[in-house]
């Protein structure tokens, strides 16, 4: 008769962490019941997750207990994957719309490719926790997200000492992993962070005071180290450049004498190059100018009126009118060389960043090109919105931004609006980037002074509108998805 091999290691340990799970997949509810606070706590985590990952997409979780945490992701095509067959079991009987499938995540190969994988308090419990970030590599495309979550180590002897007074249940928990070791194990596996975020002070059952706690002081210097959960956000390594078509929006109010310079000086990028004008009420003959360069230029060019005020409204009707992968948005007053163009295309095209933001404050600038004030404001709301986006960003309010439709589809699917009304848009496509998890990068560019017509900017009166965006940004990033009351209930693994 044939002996059998030993079970090596490994199966030892995850027969034991299965074995565990088995039983607490029928005594769940009952622990959720009894654990007060931090049943809203893995409520605000679920909160957490659902914010990072749009409704639609393709997503794989690993540990995925009973599969509540996937099922309120609402994926398009879902898989979840755990040790306990006794959770997959249950995960099969309550979201029978979704795929489960027993293994161990350091062996998983699927076959397929994901939009999103999620590792929600997964970490603690792993074998080889290098193995299984390789493992994730295998279920990702270019363009796939993948998120981590798990308990911060200043946590531990609390949590512990609620285990051991029946607060919660002991759980098998194997590693304590420390945020730079997250961030190291992605890089070691190919994958490179885009974004990090401490969440979640001190759990409780009030709206009122998890978005004191939680949604204001939890992101606090010197708080933020006591925070109860830590999350990643990564991307695959960028690769091979592309080689895509380009749209350059331009939207214009009486900029006549600046139409044909424009469409001299713009260069030809990528496959092809589209210059898309967005005439919005002009009163001077700015359309007439665009019409004749239709006529008389050896260039690709498309007119687009529209009447509704504001730039944003002119940018968003020149993307719909576009008909290529890359989106640039350039100012028709020529304050931004369109010779740097190529610069923000080659960050694209590398994959180095997918939202490519201007930095007018990075060299000297024409005398006479922006006001004191005016350069002090800038200063000032870019350092509150890296602080809002958890990204470095330069430059708020440089109107050369450039991202690819797709994600401009997927932002304006999310409804990424923060709040009050945006005339530029710049605050929209940075928090709606933020939501995705965009990588944002800046290139920095040399600000001139206008030569033709005067500033659609009302240069004192939009402080009071940043502000207020600034804050709805905040709100929508950081205060929405640790509200208890906003959150969907938690009844998946947590440690």
């Amino acid at each position: 008769m044939a002996v059998s091999d030993p079970p090596s290691a490994r199966e030892r340990e995850y027969d034991s962490i299965a074995s565990f799970f088995d039983r607490f997949a029928v005594e769940e509810d009952r622990w959720m019941e009894q654990m007060g606070g931090f049943r809203a706590t893995h409520a605000t985590l679920r909160g957490i997750a659902t914010s990072f990952v749009p409704k639609g997409q393709r997503v794989l979780e690993i540990g995925c207990g009973r599969g509540d945490l996937l099922a309120a992701l609402r994926p398009s095509f879902g898989v979840g994957v755990d040790v306990s067959e006794g959770m997959i079991e249950a995960a099969w009987q309550r979201h029978p719309d979704l795929r489960f499938v027993r293994a161990a995540g350091e062996e998983l190969d699927l076959g397929e490719t994901f939009d999103y994988v999620v590792l929600c308090d997964l970490v603690p419990y792993v074998y080889d926790l290098q193995a299984l970030f390789v493992a994730v590599v295998r279920h990702c495309h270019p363009r796939t997200r993948v998120l981590v979550s798990t308990y911060s180590n200043a946590w531990r002897p609390l949590l512990s000492v609620a285990a051991r007074l029946g607060l919660r249940p002991r759980r098998p928990v194997r590693n304590w992993v420390a945020p730079r070791d997250l961030a190291n194990l992605a890089e070691l596996a190919g994958l490179e962070v885009v974004l990090e975020r401490k969440e979640v002070l001190l759990p409780t059952r009030s709206p009122f005071l998890s978005r004191v706690l939680n949604g204001l002081l939890a992101h606090m210097p010197g708080l933020r180290s006591l925070d109860l959960s830590h999350w990643l956000v990564a991307r695959p390594a960028p690769a091979a450049a592309h080689a895509w078509g380009v749209s350059v929006i331009v939207p214009c109010r009486n900029e006549a004498g600046s139409i044909a310079e424009i469409v001299e000086r713009v260069p030809e990028m990528g496959r092809e190059t589209e210059l898309v004008f967005v005439e919005n009420g002009s009163t001077d003959d700015t359309r007439s100018r665009i019409e004749e360069q239709i006529a008389t230029a050896d260039r690709d060019i498309t007119l687009v009126v529209r009447e509704a005020p504001g730039k944003w409204n002119a940018v968003q009707a020149g993307f719909a009118a576009a008909r290529h992968e890359v989106l640039m948005i350039l100012d028709a007053d020529l304050t931004v060389a369109p010779e740097d163009l190529p610069k923000f295309y080659e960050a694209l095209a590398t994959g180095r960043g997918e939202l490519i933001n201007g930095s007018r404050l990075v060299y000297g600038m024409e005398t006479g090109a922006m006001r004191f004030l005016n350069l002090f404001g800038n200063k000032f709301f870019a350092g509150v919105m890296s602080t809002v986006l958890g990204q470095y960003v330069k430059d708020t309010l440089c109107g050369t931004k450039v991202l690819l439709r797709e994600d401009w589809e997927r932002m304006y699917q999310l409804g990424s609006h923060p709040g009050p009304h945006d005339p530029f848009g710049d605050y929209h496509l940075l928090v709606g980037a933020a939501q995705l998890g965009l990588k944002v990068l800046n290139v920095p560019v040399r600000y001139g002074a206008r030569t033709y017509g005067t500033s659609n900017m009302q240069r004192f009166s939009y402080g009071g509108t940043l502000t207020r965006l600034a804050l709805a940004g905040y709100r929508r990033l950081w205060v929405e998805p640790v509200s208890p009351s906003r959150a969907p209930r938690q009844t998946g693994r947590s440690s």
